[in-house]
């Protein structure tokens, strides 16, 4: 444990203008708060704190920063108050306590939910100051490191795969490399102890058959750069850590003997423009591997990090990989953004400006449930990129993988929402096409264009993702409240009685629901069944209606009406009976489900109860419907396409095509077909019975 003065030294040496007396006062404060309390490993638990300001010397910070990691754990775990450190080491050092102190207070319920609220608080924390996180990384490291003293196995395990999913990839979005590289080994070594051992060991046995292999391959590419006149700081190499070799197992399905690229090598440069000389030498001197090469220096990726990486092959058919870069490079590479906080920054500077960080908060405001959360932003964070380019040379960083759609909602939501169509490298192409390196995009957008349900199944971006399934849930809620309020109305018509507010919100309590438009969701998703509602709204009055139709209802004028959102507003089409514009319908109560829409035949009515009819009609303005064709065709060439001709010609699109059976004379096949209403399929049924080549042609139903 560092001593007071060995701590105030080290702070000294990078920040002489550091306030000595402030360090001081927080050592001796704190070690009197924690007193006694000891730590799993027996300890002192004042050695917590100081070695966790130990770490954040290491990144050469601030001494407020210092300082709140000297008292990050004295409002949790003593009885010192916030207006203690306010009073005592002013109000930034108080912000900060307060900050990392609320990050380690979680109190969800779920395992999921909890991981859920810790990343939110994180996020919520950086956007005002990035230190806590800072703070709280070295906090999670110091804790990681002594983890081994901990007694229960499942706490061990809960806490190091919160490291991995949360921590770690943390630590790599703000640029700490060295950071997530330990975090995710000590991680790895208490998820997968048996695969850390057996990978550590087979490192072992490689280092003594290989002998001095790194040294060699170092003193090789410092022998090539002097030659080339390259001027070099360092050249440093190294086996891969294990949890790295582990992934690649994993990545390629392959075991560790196969494994041809376990080492790594660093080349540290004078300048930006030696790092492109030194990699010209290198190339030079042996084979590259192709498209392994990446420059993060002339595309930097979103944390700021940037190099040259290239992979090359040794003499012994060994694959050794390589980062170039320069001494400002390396030390980002390593501090990332805490490399912008060193002493010379102005004292109490909160807040950051980086647009990964602003998507993530959108997303932490828009996502319904903790898994959404998480699966948002671990897609956010893990990700490979790749670059992309607007149609002015603007340069766009997406996930590999990412979509047109994706590629709008990164230059702007507004953009994403009123996507149509793009071009890609001037070619008019599908919006699910898949952007390479390079692309220039050109995203063509309508005014009335809203996000379409199809696009959270190809989108890979978080912030796409996020933004769809926001405007569908609004769109679905929008349409619920429409069906639920209709379905309220044709209830108090069968009452026959006056409901007042005051009944109203009698009903509303009776239920357990906040408020009227609850009510509608509720009754739209069949949350609250037709009887319930009487029962609230009059009590008594679902036992006096027991009398229940006989027979379907006739589809009046005062129906509720189905219109072309209505399978997003508690109503979902029959898929026995496929109804569309133009049939009769009929909606049958399902709890789940809402209400489903059939035709007044459909066979499957005759299992329903009475009760559970909804009087339905076709909005005016539906446009459109699938029904389902059956259509048996002669086993000849030509056969389908006649089909298909006749298809195009009537203006009906398939959208489901299934051969169910054939023989050596017919082939039966099953198609869903969009068309515009009754008269449209009876029009194009008659145009398929016509050929030759067809036996039959008839719509499917039940």
């Amino acid at each position: 444990m560092l001593r007071q003065y060995e701590l105030v030294e080290r702070v000294k040496t990078y920040d002489p203008d550091a306030d000595e007396d402030l360090l001081n006062r927080a050592y001796v404060f704190s070690m009197k708060a924690h007193g006694s309390q000891l730590r799993a490993s027996g300890d002192p638990y004042f050695s917590h704190p100081i070695e966790v300001a130990g770490i954040l010397t290491d990144l050469r910070l601030d001494d407020e920063t210092i300082v709140t990691g000297i008292l990050h754990d004295t409002i949790e775990d003593t009885v010192a108050t916030p207006e203690d450190i306010r009073r005592l080491f002013g109000e930034n050092v108080a912000r900060l306590v307060d900050g990392v102190t609320k990050l380690s207070r979680i109190e969800a319920q779920t395992e999921s939910e909890r991981a859920a609220e810790n990343l939110r608080r994180f996020l919520l924390a950086m956007s005002d100051d990035i230190r806590v996180l800072l703070v709280k990384l070295a906090d999670r490291l110091h804790n990681m490191r002594t983890l081994k003293y901990l007694k229960n196995p499942d706490k061990r395990r809960r806490i190091a795969r919160e490291t991995m999913d949360i921590y770690a990839p943390l630590a790599e979005r703000i640029g700490m490399y060295g950071f997530m590289d330990e975090l995710k080994e000590l991680s790895f070594a208490e998820l997968e102890p048996e695969a850390y051992q057996s990978i550590t060991k087979r490192l072992e046995s490689l280092r003594a058959g290989g002998g001095d292999t790194v040294k060699r391959i170092e003193s090789g590419i410092r022998h090539t750069l002097e030659s080339a006149g390259v001027l070099v700081d360092d050249v440093r190499g190294r086996e891969k850590r294990p949890w790295s070799i582990f992934r690649k197992m994993q990545e390629r399905h392959v075991p560790f003997e196969q494994l041809s690229d376990v080492m790594a090598f660093r080349v540290v440069t004078r300048s930006a423009d030696d790092c492109y000389r030194a990699l010209g030498a290198l190339h030079r001197r042996w084979p590259m591997v192709p498209g392994r090469f990446k420059d993060y220096i002339s595309n930097p990726k979103n944390n700021g990090y940037r190099s040259l990486h290239t992979t090359l092959i040794d003499r012994a058919k060994m694959r050794i990989e390589v980062q170039i870069r320069d001494a400002d490079m390396h030390v980002e590479a390593e501090f990332g953004m805490a490399a912008h906080w060193a002493y010379k920054q102005k004292k109490g500077a909160g807040g950051t400006d980086y647009p990964w960080l602003s998507d993530l908060l959108e997303i932490l405001e828009t996502a319904q449930s903790p898994e959404e959360v998480l699966e948002s932003t671990r897609i956010a964070m893990f990700q490979d990129q790749l670059f992309c380019f607007t149609p002015k040379g603007e340069l766009i960083q997406l996930p590999r993988g990412s979509t047109p759609v994706d590629f709008a909602y990164a230059v702007h939501t507004t953009l994403g929402d009123t996507c149509v169509g793009a071009r890609v490298n001037g070619k008019v192409v599908p919006l699910r096409t898949r952007l390479a390196n390079g692309d220039q995009v050109e995203i063509l957008r309508s005014s009335a264009q809203t996000p379409d349900s199809a696009w959270d199944q190809f989108v890979v971006t978080a912030k796409a993702r996020s933004a769809v399934r926001r405007h569908l849930r609004q769109r679905e809620r929008a349409a619920q409240l429409k069906t639920g309020e209709a379905l309220f109305e044709d209830a108090l018509k069968r009452l026959k009685v006056e409901i007042g507010a005051e009944a109203l919100s009698a009903a509303l309590r009776r239920l357990k629901l906040a408020d009227q438009p609850a009510l509608f969701v509720a009754l739209a998703r069949q949350q609250v069944s037709d009887a319930q509602l009487l029962e609230a709204l009059v009590p008594g009055s679902a036992e006096k209606r027991k009398a229940r139709r006989k027979s379907p209802p006739k589809s009046p004028e005062g129906a509720i009406l189905v219109d072309g959102d209505s399978h997003a507003g508690g109503m979902e089409m029959a898929q026995c009976c496929m109804p569309i514009p133009g049939d009769r319908i009929v909606g049958l109560r399902v709890a789940g489900k809402g209400i489903v829409v059939h035709t007044i035949d459909c066979p499957r009515l005759a299992a329903a109860e009475d009760g559970d009819w909804v009087d339905l009609r076709w909005a005016p303005d539906v446009a459109s419907g699938t029904a389902r064709i059956e259509v048996v065709v002669m086993n000849e060439p030509g056969a389908l396409a006649q089909v298909t001709s006749i298809l195009a010609q009537q203006g009906a699109n398939i959208v489901n095509l299934q051969l169910k059976d054939r023989d050596r004379a017919h082939h039966r096949f099953i198609m869903d077909v969009e068309i515009d209403d009754l008269k449209h399929l009876a029009e194009l049924i008659a145009g398929l019975r016509a050929p030759n080549l067809v036996v039959s042609a008839d719509r499917l139903q039940g």
